[in-house]
């Protein structure tokens, strides 16, 4: 792996870049994009955000600017928040052509289950991204102004569960601290990430919270959110994003997963874990990654069949 001054290096002799991040961004992946696009800007380096997905409208009030696909001829490709390329979905096809032709290619993630997929590699395992991109920015020297601190705070309060995840550490607090002294407000970022909701997301909230599932001696907790369920609430994809997290609160429950139906048969299966098991290896089974505690991957079948795939594998890696 290259060090941060490597990395740092490595895109100051770029003229110009495009930084792409994964399909269905979160705050961090956002948030750590973003603020590396301003600290280019600075820098007098042209680039652009890429992401192959609709931005969901609670990101609204950070003003983004990202576009679906790159019309920049660009000298670098930037992969941020991204632990392999096929998680840039549609968007994989364009950086694997772009790497061929010669584009250098630049890896900032903070994922175990990363490939080190790029020519140069920065990953270190950290509550979120957004701590890793702040490190790189210091290194080339730009000071993280309002607008780069309101961005990497958004990455930073996001990816850490308001701080609540057991891989929360002193060098969180230390980056937190350096955005929050360069003028974010957590205030306006944690309404509009956890605090605002519709009414219509409020109710399928209840509904699918209702109908949870609890398996192997209430220890996993399974949640269902159909695509009938969206359509009738007139709601986005997005809407379904926390929804994983409220399984943890339950007593008991060791394991909480989160299937989204995004076609027949098909399912986007989101995981958290409160330590004991390790859900990176989990997901892992079944093509997908992420954390130790975080992890997501696809599932293609009937859902009962995916149900019970996930209950075996989860028992298996709880060590019984």
């Amino acid at each position: 792996m290259n060090t941060i001054e490597e990395i740092a290096g490595v895109i100051k002799r770029l003229g110009s870049a495009v930084i792409f991040t994964h399909t269905r961004p979160d705050g961090d992946a956002l948030g750590s994009s973003m603020a590396l696009s301003r600290a280019l800007s600075l820098c007098k380096i042209k680039n652009q955000v890429v992401c192959d997905s609709e931005i969901p409208e609670k990101f609204a009030f950070l003003g983004l600017s990202v576009s679906k696909y790159p019309t920049l001829d660009a000298e670098g490709y930037i992969c941020v928040d991204a632990s392999d390329d096929v998680r840039l979905g549609e968007l994989t096809s364009t950086f694997r052509k772009g790497a061929k032709k010669g584009k250098i290619t630049v890896n900032i993630d903070h994922h175990i289950s990363n490939t080190r997929f790029c020519k140069y590699n920065f990953v270190r395992e950290r509550a979120s991204n957004s701590e890793n991109v702040l490190e790189l920015i210091q290194t080339l020297g730009v000071r993280a102004d309002r607008e780069i601190s309101q961005y990497l705070m958004t990455g930073i309060v996001t990816d850490s569960g308001s701080f609540s995840h057991s891989d929360v550490n002193g060098d969180t607090f230390r980056a937190a601290a350096a955005v929050a002294d360069g003028g974010a407000d957590v205030n306006e970022i944690t309404y509009h990430m956890f605090r605002k909701q519709s009414k219509a997301r409020a109710t399928m909230y209840a509904e699918t919270i209702s109908h949870l599932r609890y398996l192997l001696d209430d220890r996993l907790a399974v949640a269902l959110v159909t695509q009938e369920m969206l359509d009738r609430f007139g709601l986005g994809q997005d809407a379904t994003e926390g929804i994983v997290d409220f399984g943890l609160t339950v007593e008991g429950v060791e394991v909480s997963v989160c299937l989204m139906e995004f076609g027949k048969g098909r399912y986007k299966a989101s995981f958290r874990s409160k330590g004991k098991v390790n859900v990176n290896e989990v997901a892992g089974v079944f093509g997908g990654g992420g954390h130790v505690l975080a992890s997501g991957c696809m599932f293609f079948g009937e859902f009962e069949e995916i149900v019970d795939k996930l209950r075996y594998c989860v028992l298996q890696h709880m060590g019984e």
